[in-house]
């Protein structure tokens, strides 16, 4: 796994580093020597730097380009803000490198790549004025444009920014930071590289799951074993309106092979006859109904996850004061591992998240931003502006893992928080999420000691099943069964039989 810093650790490894005798200058001496060698520059290169360190990085890197003999130029927003960055704009002066005002650049005709070095990861808000003029005409430019750090324009801890630079490469310096990987990072960023330039890490980090780390959690299985050894779930949902999300979740966790021993799809019984078809492999148990929806019943509810070591539950099983009141049972009653998703959220926002202080099994919650809102009591913006350390507050407090969806999955119990970087727009479709709780399901009653990172490689083998499936079928066309059937693929690529 590969660490990811929060901006405001970030400060303080640079402030410790500066305090543990690395000067200011030579950090950003070795940030501008670590992007000029991540790169095969194009010259002539335009280096378009703002005021303050990110800025300075920018007037770095026009001096090792020129001591190169790489052509270059910079663009300067106006006089350095900072120590460090007046002084290698003044050692720009010395090596005669040309310098333009801003108000003076109305196009980059005469250059082949951009360095974008206007903005760090401190920045919030929105571009404006001069900046944003600037971040446009880069980016209609259609040139290579490197960007320094973070994409200027974009936050560093959300990934947030309407007017933001679009790089073919990001080199972010020192350690990767949340903005890398959430809100529109992946639609501005093409490539992003991680150069260390010596600062120890300090503060609050999150880990980045990647195919190294779900391959590990995957062991071989051994000849002597039998299904009971990967465990039973119980996958609870369904309802007239919603049939199609239960038997999604079932073709993942079964059919599909996402690694349960047994799975059990329990569904209203009007609906049995209509699920049946899709679930060759799996066991069906009905519940009590009434029109196509489930009714609360403790005998029905305690037949479905007996044995099991997983329920997942809320899958289109509607927003109805029926499914508040299983959901209450299964929080006071059920002892294995519960899934909460979709009308299960719902459910819990209405009883109240405190609930889950007192629940007597382990709770995973895999909401989308706006189901988080509505469990926090707060708005979907909210969320967006600050997913990392709502997320943990969240689920420290009611001693559940939160697995946050977004462009990028946050993974988290409070105090371990990993994030999973793979997905694509095609996801982006009804039914997505209950593929997720179908693989979800199977892979913590497989590996139950470990219901972190468990969830966290569901979100990874989600994500990736959900690449091959836009490859397969585009992001217009494809459908959350597309990322069922991709499922097998995935595990096969785990298996290294490629």
């Amino acid at each position: 796994m590969r660490s990811v810093l929060t901006v405001q650790s970030m400060r303080e490894s640079d402030a410790r580093a500066i305090a543990g005798g690395t000067p200011g200058q030579e950090l950003m001496g070795r940030a501008a020597k670590a992007i000029f060698e991540a790169v095969e520059w194009q010259p002539p290169v335009a280096v378009v730097c703002g005021k303050g360190n990110n800025g300075g990085d920018g007037y770095a890197l026009a001096c090792l380009l020129r001591e190169a003999g790489i052509g270059c130029s910079v663009l300067a927003q106006g006089e350095p803000t900072t120590a460090e960055a007046l002084f290698y704009r003044e050692k720009c002066k010395k090596l005669q490198i040309m310098a333009l005002p801003w108000k003076q650049v109305t196009d980059f005709g005469k250059y082949r790549t951009i360095a974008d070095c206007i903005f760090g990861t401190g920045f919030h808000g929105e571009a404006g004025g001069e900046a944003a003029r600037m971040i446009e005409l880069i980016n209609r430019s259609g040139l290579r444009v490197i960007s320094a750090d973070i994409n200027s324009g974009i936050n560093g801890e959300n990934g947030l920014g309407p007017v933001a630079v679009r790089s073919d490469l990001t080199v972010s310096i020192g350690s990767l930071k949340p903005g890398h990987f959430l809100g529109r990072a992946k639609d501005v960023m093409k490539q992003v590289v991680n150069a260390d330039i010596g600062i120890p890490p300090v503060g609050h980090s999150l880990s980045l799951m990647e195919e190294e780390d779900v391959k590990a959690l995957l062991p071989r299985r051994d000849h002597f074993s039998n299904k009971g050894t990967y465990g039973t779930v119980v996958l609870i949902g369904g309802s007239l309106p919603y049939s199609g999300a239960i038997r999604l979740a079932a073709t993942a966790n079964a059919a599909m092979r996402s690694g349960a021993g047994i799975a059990r799809i329990a569904a209203p019984r009007s609906l049995c006859p209509v699920v049946a078809s899709s679930i060759l492999e799996s066991t069906l148990c009905p519940m009590e109904d009434r029109e196509g929806s489930m009714l609360f019943s403790e005998e029905s509810l305690a037949r479905a996850v007996s044995g099991t070591r997983v329920a997942a539950f809320g899958m289109g099983a509607g927003d109805t004061e029926e499914t508040r009141k299983m959901v209450d049972w299964l929080l006071q009653n059920y002892e294995g591992i519960l899934i909460l998703d979709a009308d299960g959220l719902n459910a819990l926002a209405a009883i109240g998240p405190d609930r889950l202080q007192s629940a007597v099994c382990r709770v995973v919650l895999t909401p989308h931003p706006g189901e988080f809102a509505r469990l926090n009591c707060c708005t979907v913006r909210d969320v967006l502006e600050n997913p990392v350390a709502m997320a943990e507050d969240f689920a420290r407090k009611q001693g559940a893992i939160i697995l946050l969806k977004g462009s990028a999955t946050l993974i988290t119990d409070g105090e371990n928080t990993q994030l999973t970087d793979r997905g694509c727009p095609g996801m982006a479709t009804a039914g997505s999420g209950d593929v997720l709780s179908g693989i979800l399901a199977a892979l913590c009653a497989w590996l139950p000691s470990n219901l972190l990172q468990a969830t966290a490689a569901a979100a990874w083998i989600n994500g990736r099943a959900g690449e091959l499936a836009q490859e397969k079928s585009s992001d217009i066309s494809m459908t959350a069964g597309d990322t069922a059937r991709a499922l097998p693929e995935v595990f096969r690529l785990l298996r290294d039989q490629r």
